[in-house]
């Protein structure tokens, strides 16, 4: 074992709490305070979790500069991989005029950009979070409400606020079974127990956003397809998350009855006005009426999207990837391959204040934490995307010349989000394996009985620190199921809350901020737009908590017991 971790390194809690903050401190004043760029600012956040790991809690300087790269790695491959060819597809739509149709045809279900922003943003955007997550809502959507005449910051921010509920079932349900992973508690358990919470804040969310464009007057003059948007979804998501061979396909089947409930309601229902930004033009009444042939041949692409996406969510594991020991080949190569990191899988143990009693009677020999990359090449979302973009351009007829002017811009526009993403992920992992995440989240345990309000929060912080609600579950989700035993509390619970509490920090992790600003053309404003976002971010996390908290003491009956 070359690296067992300490959690309290200055033998004071306080000050060693105080000290595990301190890269997530840098982060902030740098991108916030001082307007640092953000790779800049990811680059000194990573420089002192790589100090204080190295200097403070002993952990050998080889293992911790390998598990900044096994981040870095893990950044380009699966996340900044699938940001950059969904917004190469979308900027193939784009070159080739496609994109017009699809704007035209959202337009005539709603002119109106307060039902726009629902239906792109939160339906729509649902469906690609439970398809793919890895920031593919926010790059695609974001850059849908802006060619729909949204200000490029709001539809940052709306598309940001939207991919929130959806995401602890983000990714084909990703999250869950890495929770039900790192627990060992049965993952359609954990999924019935997030199907009681997710429906409140899908109903909440829709109004949300409205509320963010608009004054509370002009929210209520759209107030019943907002219902009809969220409430649909909010159903769905509860019928789907509570059944044990379904769950996993939980967003994508509530995104498409949210999507259709909404087109059929509105096809009886208007809003007395129609409300449009006002530096928005309006669609000229000479403009002819789209052909079916041209709505088609706009939303192929997404088509597309969703067949491919449902098609590899109903097996995907034994079908396509295999597993670990038995992978799948595809010719002379296999469809994924398990790389285990050198100098650091098995070799950093967890200490006993963060494991179960099973894993504490271990020797420190076999507590290892795994550190293994994953190159599920063929079926990661990002290569799903790009074969989407394939068949699209053969389908669609595109030129040689605006596939290149398409590549040529997803380049530009990547050139600063795709380093920013790595390094965001390379500090990531340095506070995982290092034991400062441990650390924080330590310090949530001594809130007592108000413990399951703060473990909303601990997920919520565990999301701000990887990037994804995965992660958070993989750094916090042991610890949230050894915390409630020890307080007498439903572990079932406080697992799922590290999950959904988790999702609201979505809004602010570095990852969400960077593919945010890439997708609207607004790079070098991550700071504001974190600034703008910060506090629905918390507030919403807040409410989660309140939620877990009736739940643990005054509705117990509504958690299903382990």
């Amino acid at each position: 074992m070359g690296y067992v971790q300490e959690y309290n390194p200055l033998g004071n809690a306080f000050l060693s709490t105080l000290a595990a903050s301190l890269p997530v401190l840098a982060l902030f004043l740098l991108l916030v305070v001082w307007r640092k760029p953000a790779p800049i600012a990811a680059t000194a956040g990573a420089l002192v979790a790589f100090l204080l790991a190295v200097l403070l809690y002993h952990m050998p300087a080889g293992m911790a500069t390998v598990s900044f790269f096994y981040g870095c790695s893990f950044g380009l491959v699966p996340v900044a991989w699938v940001v950059a060819n969904a917004m190469f597809l979308y900027n193939l739509t784009v070159v080739t005029g496609k994109f017009e149709a699809v704007r035209r045809s959202v337009a005539g279900l709603s002119a109106d950009h307060r039902i726009q922003a629902v239906l792109i943003g939160f339906s729509f955007g649902a469906f690609l979070e439970g398809a793919a997550g890895g920031g593919t809502p926010v790059a695609i959507c974001g850059a849908l409400l802006v060619g729909l005449g949204f200000r490029p910051f709001l539809a940052a921010a709306l598309c940001l606020l939207a991919n929130t509920s959806p995401v602890a079932f983000g990714g084909l349900g990703t999250p869950i079974l890495t929770l039900a992973g790192v627990t060992g508690l049965d993952a359609a358990t954990l999924a019935a127990a997030a199907g009681r919470q997710l429906p409140i804040l899908s109903c909440i969310i829709p109004i949300w956003m409205v509320r963010l464009m608009v004054k509370w007057k002009e929210t209520f003059e759209v107030l019943p397809i907002l219902v009809v948007a969220g409430g649909s979804f909010a159903v769905s998501q509860y019928f789907f998350a509570h059944q044990p061979n379904l769950w996993g396909l939980t967003d994508i089947a509530s995104s498409v009855v949210s999507l259709v409930c909404s087109a059929l309601f509105l096809r009886v229902w208007k809003p007395k006005r129609t409300w449009r930004f006002e530096s928005s033009k309006q669609e000229s009444a000479s403009t002819s009426p789209l052909t079916a042939g041209e709505v088609f041949k706009g939303w192929l692409p997404f088509g597309i999207l969703f067949v491919l996406f449902f098609a590899l969510g109903l097996d995907r594991n034994h079908w396509v990837e295999g597993t670990q020991n038995e992978p799948r080949a595809l010719g002379p190569v296999q469809t994924s391959y398990w790389i285990r990191v050198p100098a650091l899988h098995d070799r950093v143990a967890r200490g006993d204040q963060v494991l179960p009693a099973e894993q504490r009677a271990l020797p420190i020999e076999k507590r290892g934490e795994p550190a293994i990359l994953k190159l599920n090449w063929l079926t990661t979302p990002g290569t799903v995307v790009l074969l989407t973009s394939l068949i699209s351009i053969a389908a669609l007829r595109i030129t040689r010349d605006q596939v290149k002017t398409a590549f040529w811009t997803t380049v530009r526009q990547m050139r600063i989000p795709v380093p920013t993403i790595a390094i965001m992920m390379g500090l990531g992992f340095i506070t995982r394996y290092g034991g400062l995440d441990a650390t924080l989240g330590l310090a949530f345990t001594h809130t007592g009985k108000l413990y399951p309000f703060f473990a909303a929060l601990l997920g919520w912080l565990g999301v701000f620190l990887t990037g994804t609600d995965a992660s958070s579950n993989a750094l916090f989700g042991s610890l949230q199921k050894l915390t409630a035993i020890q307080l007498g509390l439903n572990p079932i619970l406080m697992a799922t809350a590290n999950s959904t509490g988790g999702v609201m920090g979505k809004m602010i992790d570095a990852q969400s901020i960077c593919v945010a600003t890439a997708a609207t053309d607004q790079i070098g404003k991550e700071a504001d737009l974190f600034k703008f976002v910060v506090w629905h971010s918390f507030i919403l996390a807040s409410i989660v908590g309140a939620i877990v908290l009736v739940q643990a003491y005054l509705w117990k009956s509504s958690v299903p017991v382990p």
